[in-house]
Formats: C-alpha cells, sequence, structure tokens
C-alpha cells in the first residue's frame, strides 16, 4: 500500500541589486534575509522568527546515492554555515544557497497545501524586499524574480520533494518517473522566450514551454548544478532512512500559476503512489529522454512524436491521458488516501481538464498555465508591434513576468486563477500546517525560541539551561501534527515541561 506523501518545494530565486556597482549576488541575497529578520524582530512585518535558530548541518548527507554509493565518503560535505540560514514559525526553511536567497516550504500533507505555503513564500519575498529597501543605501534597490534563468547560461531550481517507500526498487522509480517528468512540461512549464541551449537559435525556438529543459544533460545522476539529471540520485531522506527515501525532483520550474503547481506536486504525488503499488501498466522507454525533455519543451503545438526504444512513438500528451487513465483506475480501485482523498479527486478533475484542454485549444488555459498565459501577453505584444521573437523587449517582458513586486509583475494582471484564499495565504506566512511534523517545529519556535539552539527538518536541539543540550528527534514526518501533539504543546508552560514530558 503506497505510503501517505509528505510533500514540499524548495525555490531558489533570481535576485538583482540595481544602484551599486559592485553588486554580489551572494551579499546580496544574505542582505535580503537579514534585513527580512531584523524587520521582524523589530515588530515590523506579518511574520515572526528569530535570528539565533539556525540551521542544524549535523543530518546533512547530500552525497548520499540511491544506488547505493557515495561520491564524497570520507570527505565532509562542503556546507556554507557562515550564510544566514533561518528556520520559519512556519516550519520553512529561508536562507542563502549558493548565490540565491532560497525558501523551502514546511512539509505538506497533500498538493493544495503545498500550494498554500508556497504562495505565502512569496509573500516572504515580498516583505523581504521591503524589509532591504529600508536597509540600502540611497538608489540601491534588491529585485526578486521567481523564475529558473538568468540569460547568461545560469539556471536555478525548483525542487520537489516527496516521501517514498523505501522498499519500492529505485530502479523502478526511475523507468516509471522519468517519462512522466519529461511530459508533464506540456502544463507545468513557466514558459521562456528563445533558448539557452548551446546552438539553438531564437528563430528555431522563438519560443518554448519552460524554464529548465534546456539544462539537463544526463538521465540520472547525483548533481543538481552541473551534468543536471533528469532524474535526480540524492538519498537524504530528512526522516527514518530504514523506512524512507525522499524523491528529490529536479526538473520542474517555479510557477506563478496555482493551477499549474497544483498540477505539478498533485500529479506526481499520486503517480508516485501508482509506482510504489506497481500499478502503472507498462514502462515508457523513451529512446534519448535528455533529447525529448528539450523536445517537448520546444512543441508548442503539441503534436510531436518521442521515439521509444521498441520505434514506436507516442506525443507527450498522448502519455499524459495514459498516466491519467491509470490514475483513474487506481483511484477507483483502491482510493486515493495516500494523497487526501478530497485533494487527490481535485487533483484528478483538474488534470482530466487541462489535458482536454491541451488537446483543444491550449489558449483557453491561459488564467491556468503560466506558459500560455505568458505567450499570450508576449505574442500579442509582439503582433500589435511587429517586432521580431528575438526583440530584447520581449526577454524583457519575459522577465517582468516573474517580478514578485505586486506593481510590477506580468504574471499579476493576466488574470491567474487562485485556488487558494488571500487570508490562508497569509497565515501561512507564520503559521506551519497543522498535519505534518513541521506543526511541532513551527509552535516550538512561536513559544519557545529562546531556547531552542537549532532546528532542521528530522530534529530540534534545545538548550534550557542544563547540559548537555537536548536533541528531539523527529524522525516521522506524520508525526508531530496538532493531532499527535496539540494538547501537549498547549499544556506546557516551559520548553523544559515538553522535555520532560516527551522524556516520559
Amino acid at each position: 500500500m503506497a505510503l501517505r506523501k509528505i510533500l514540499g518545494v524548495e525555490t531558489e530565486y533570481g535576485i538583482l541589486l540595481r544602484g551599486r556597482a559592485d553588486a554580489n549576488p551572494i551579499a546580496a541575497s544574505s542582505v535580503l534575509i537579514n534585513a527580512y529578520i531584523n524587520a521582524l524582530n523589530g515588530g515590523t512585518g506579518t511574520s515572526a522568527t528569530t535570528p539565533r535558530v539556525g540551521w542544524d548541518f549535523v543530518d546533512e548527507s547530500p552525497g548520499n546515492d540511491a544506488r547505493g554509493m557515495n561520491l564524497f565518503a570520507g570527505i565532509a560535505p562542503e556546507v556554507e554555515t557562515h550564510l544566514v540560514n533561518a528556520v520559519l514559525t512556519n516550519g520553512a526553511r529561508y536562507y542563502v544557497d549558493h548565490a540565491h536567497p532560497e525558501l523551502s516550504t514546511p512539509e505538506c500533507a497533500d498538493a493544495r497545501s503545498v500550494v498554500v505555503f508556497d504562495r505565502a513564500a512569496e509573500l516572504i519575498l515580498v516583505e523581504s524586499m521591503e524589509a532591504a529597501a529600508r536597509v540600502l543605501g540611497p538608489g540601491e534597490e534588491i529585485l526578486i524574480f521567481k523564475n529558473n534563468s538568468d540569460r547568461k547560461g545560469n539556471s536555478y531550481g525548483c525542487h520537489e520533494n516527496y516521501l517514498m517507500d523505501r522498499t519500492t526498487p529505485f530502479t523502478r522509480v526511475v523507468s516509471h518517473v522519468m517519462p512522466h517528468l519529461i511530459t508533464r512540461q506540456i502544463y507545468t512549464g513557466a514558459g521562456k522566450v528563445g533558448s539557452e541551449a548551446i546552438g539553438v537559435s531564437s528563430l528555431q525556438v522563438p519560443f518554448q514551454l519552460t524554464q529548465r529543459a534546456d539544462f539537463f544533460e544526463e538521465e540520472v545522476g547525483l548533481e543538481t548544478t552541473l551534468k543536471r539529471p533528469i532524474v535526480n540520485t540524492r538519498d537524504e531522506p530528512h526522516a527514518d532512512p530504514k523506512k524512507y527515501r525522499r524523491l528529490h525532483v529536479i526538473t520542474g520550474d517555479a510557477n506563478l500559476s496555482e493551477v499549474a503547481t497544483f498540477l505539478k506536486v498533485g500529479t506526481t504525488s499520486i503517480i508516485l503512489c501508482l509506482i510504489e503499488d506497481d500499478a502503472l501498466p507498462r514502462t515508457l522507454e523513451l529512446a534519448n529522454p535528455v533529447q525529448c525533455m528539450r523536445q517537448v519543451s520546444y512543441d508548442l503545438d503539441l503534436d510531436q512524436p518521442l521515439e521509444t526504444m521498441d520505434g514506436s512513438t507516442i506525443t507527450a500528451l498522448e502519455w499524459q491521458w495514459e498516466l491519467f487513465d491509470a490514475a483513474r483506475k487506481y483511484a477507483d480501485d483502491r482510493g486515493l488516501e495516500a494523497v487526501d482523498a478530497i485533494v487527490g479527486e481535485q487533483v484528478m478533475q483538474r488534470w482530466e481538464q487541462v489535458l482536454s484542454g491541451l488537446e483543444s485549444d491550449p489558449m483557453a488555459l491561459s488564467s491556468q498555465l503560466d506558459w500560455v498565459a505568458k505567450y499570450r501577453v508576449i505574442n500579442g505584444y509582439r503582433e500589435r508591434h511587429g517586432v521580431p521573437w528575438n526583440d530584447a523587449r520581449l526577454a524583457a517582458m519575459d522577465l517582468q513576468y516573474h517580478d514578485l513586486r505586486p506593481d510590477k509583475s506580468l504574471a499579476a494582471r493576466v488574470g491567474l486563477e487562485k485556488l487558494c484564499s488571500e487570508e490562508e495565504v497569509l497565515r501561512a506566512v507564520t503559521e506551519p500546517p497543522d498535519d505534518t511534523r513541521a506543526y511541532f517545529r513551527g509552535k516550538c519556535l512561536q513559544r519557545w525560541a529562546d531556547d531552542i539552539v537549532a532546528a532542521n527538518w528530522d530534529s530540534m536541539v534545545f538548550d534550557i539551561g542544563d547540559d548537555p543540550l537536548r536533541r528531539v528527534p523527529m524522525m516521522e514526518p506524520t508525526r508531530g501534527t496538532r493531532a499527535h501533539v496539540g494538547t501537549l504543546l498547549e499544556e506546557c508552560e516551559t520548553s523544559a515541561e515538553l522535555l520532560r514530558r516527551l522524556g516520559s
């Protein structure tokens, strides 16, 4: 029986510091996050955290490979502990990752919850820009973009994470999830003017479905920044490693459309359930997956055949219909409790509706899919002004679509459908989800931040004045929920009392 799918996304945001000749993205990212934290401690903003509670790197093991190897065994992991790395009261992690600000949502128990906390992350970044503006010099400004490419050959990711059963053979995961990740681009893509693939001109690819497809070079591998693989093999479950694995998906675009985010994580969660229960009727073996990744992204008509190992062909849309049919049978026969029955059925309904729309008239989905919304507004401008696709103004419009400043964002003006209310998104800026271990983390930070030395996904370290420090393990992502510990947390006046009662 498929495991309950606990999931989340981690988004690296594009950053630009204007008005300073020696602008450095790492320094700018630090200024951004520190300004946000300092503003909170000064009593402004709508969130709460404390700079004392940093990230605990003790359990980090990014070199572990799901194929049973560790390329970095015996070498300490490269961890940038000197950079700001904060834990928020909604259970999220907000930090500097190389040259970008990155925000990881708390662990979520369904696809809709991911959408809520992904939107909350956007609000946090907007507040961060406003806080940074108050500490920067005259004429200086930090801008944040929720996109995946700087148009200089550099790409940064929006990674997804899914809890999976350790007993499911990883070879089965790879063979089934790869064609899904390649073909789901038809509804997950954020759209892009031109291409950054070597040897591909804007005349050949004036517009494509995704931001990320140009940057993948391998089918399977451990890397995330170089020689990017379609299926990432990082084996770092952030949970009991004997029971669980975490599938780390690096192929997706950062979406502004709530519907696209909902489908991205919702359909993938369901497909992973089918993989765990060995319920997919067949394996699609593509002849050249890396080439197919770009082929799907470049295919605005959604009709290009993908070559398979047996010499037959199938389009991305056709494969998505086949996956949907398998998921529909699975849902009818076994149910969707592993992804939340109600939310799972909402995913199924939206998946069918979007595939039908892509089949009949993709442009009718401009309120639901990023790539369609972006294409319509940019192509409309191009046709009105009679400019070619390589006109610099179109690339500027592409970037403006992802601008998180509310008064500048094109995405905010194209009428994208909302799945979540502003009230629940605003609440998610400060409050953790009720139904995962993030609830325990977030509530402890709200009440006893001064007693917490550090935190990470699977533990928290308390200092209650006694020696030694006390580490509270959180190895089960489905425990530590409101139902599990809500009453306990309400009854405890101090962190010392909490630790005593947990110990008993």
